[in-house]
């Protein structure tokens, strides 16, 4: 997927999100690499044999029993043995490799969704620093505009050259910090291009931050979600069934391998057939038990511990749902307030206190307050609508969903009354 540069402004959505994530199939190494990992995990189960090679002898005899000659008994000795596949130890060891293949395509699946996160937050971080630049190029417009008004009152007699100073040295100081902006900027779109495997200084379109999102409230729905399809907590489920595959494993290793085995004498000088014979052999495992119950120990402890790692990791998911959705409420209302309240204000404000200046009647700091206030207002609107976005990505992560739409469509159950967590 290629981003087609515009003049105008290309807006964040979950779609671009996803294209930008499926590009990052191909560019990214670490998707790259684990990608080959369940390749690798793949092979090694095609490579799990149910029969061992067979074990071919050939050799001869020098010495020959009294009484009897090579003739007779046969001076060529030849055999081939074969180790027999029983008590289930190749099936055994090919549950323990596929047990391996799932593990490895789950964690390629949650590094894929830990590169999505990355990517939205990139992508909000980028829209975010485009529209600081904005307010920053408007503002630095309005500031040269109020000086040349300011100059023209002063040389007119109506001005005061602190007022004409003032907006100088305001005009300097936000030219300054406009490049700085703009150096975040270029930072934030190398940070883009880094999740994508693309040249840090790859060009970009302006984004646009979407509007305020709908509120997500914490409910049992929303904690069912993670609980069940959490990228990373399905890892450690998995990890469970491999660690338990593996004792499987281990607690068969205590009985013997047994072996088939068919040997035959020829006498060399006439190639003829002398003897055959067949055998069977096993190992005698019942000297090594107690390394063998070691074995079962440790196999059975790491079973342990995975299981004590899921019941940890399960506990922090409902707090990070619980986190993640008091953060988004806290975001979503601070930016309403500046949108619906403190920014309308603070422009009626700046326009009343201009007029006044203008005519005559108010005082020039009243203007610089004004404009700070709307200012302001503007900037951590826009703030808080990149973080109500970032968050809502986070929480994608959190409930193991496709996308951010996911996540609004889950979000339409109401919230829950009970003021402890509910149960999923």
């Amino acid at each position: 997927m290629t981003v087609v540069m515009s003049t105008n402004p290309v807006p964040v959505t979950a779609v671009l999100i996803n294209q930008l994530a499926d590009q990052a199939r191909l560019s990214n190494a670490a998707l790259r690499a684990s990608s080959e990992r369940v390749i690798t995990a793949s092979h090694e189960v095609g490579g799990v044999r149910t029969w061992d090679d067979p074990t071919f002898k050939f050799g001869g005899s020098v010495f020959s029993a009294r009484g009897m000659s090579p003739a007779e008994q046969g001076d060529l000795l030849y055999g081939v043995e074969q180790k027999l596949p029983l008590f289930g130890k190749p099936a055994a060891a090919r549950r323990v490799a596929e047990a391996g293949r799932a593990t490895a395509q789950m964690n390629a699946d949650y590094q894929f969704q830990v590169i999505r996160l990355e990517i939205a937050r990139a992508l909000f971080k980028a829209a975010l620093a485009d529209r600081i630049v904005d307010i920053g190029e408007e503002d630095l417009a309005w500031l040269e505009r109020m000086t040349t008004v300011a100059e023209d009152k002063y040389r007119a007699g109506t001005a005061s050259q602190v007022d004409v100073l003032r907006l100088q040295s305001e005009r300097a100081k936000r030219a300054t910090q406009l490049q700085t902006e703009r150096s975040q900027r270029a930072t934030e779109r190398a940070l883009l291009n880094r999740q994508l495997g693309r040249s840090p200084d790859a060009p970009w379109p302006s984004f646009r931050l979407p509007a305020i999102a709908p509120a997500i409230p914490y409910s049992s729905r929303l904690l069912g979600f993670a609980l069940q399809y959490e990228a990373r907590l399905k890892v450690l489920r998995q990890d469970v069934k491999q660690a338990d595959a593996v004792a499987r494993q281990t607690r068969k290793q205590r009985l013997p391998d047994v072996s088939l085995g068919i040997d035959g004498r020829q006498y060399s000088g006439d190639g003829g057939f002398r003897e055959g014979m067949f055998a069977m052999s096993l190992n005698l495992p019942w000297f090594n038990r107690d390394k063998y119950e070691a074995d079962r120990r440790r196999d059975e402890s790491r079973l342990r511990a995975a299981m004590l790692e899921v019941e940890d990791y399960e506990v922090s998911v409902l707090s990070d749902v619980r986190r993640v959705t008091l953060a988004l409420d806290a975001a979503r209302r601070e930016a309403l307030l500046y949108r619906d309240e403190n920014i309308p204000r603070a422009h009626q404000a700046l326009a009343a206190a201009h007029a006044d200046w203008l005519g005559g009647r108010g005082l020039f700091n009243d203007i610089m307050e004004a404009r700070r206030m709307a200012l302001e207002g503007r900037v951590m609107e826009t703030r808080a609508v990149a973080e109500q976005w970032q968050l809502m990505s986070e929480l994608v992560l959190c409930c193991g969903l496709a996308d951010l739409e996911a996540l609004q469509m889950l979000g339409l159950e109401p919230p829950s009354n009970s003021s402890d967590p509910p149960q999923p």
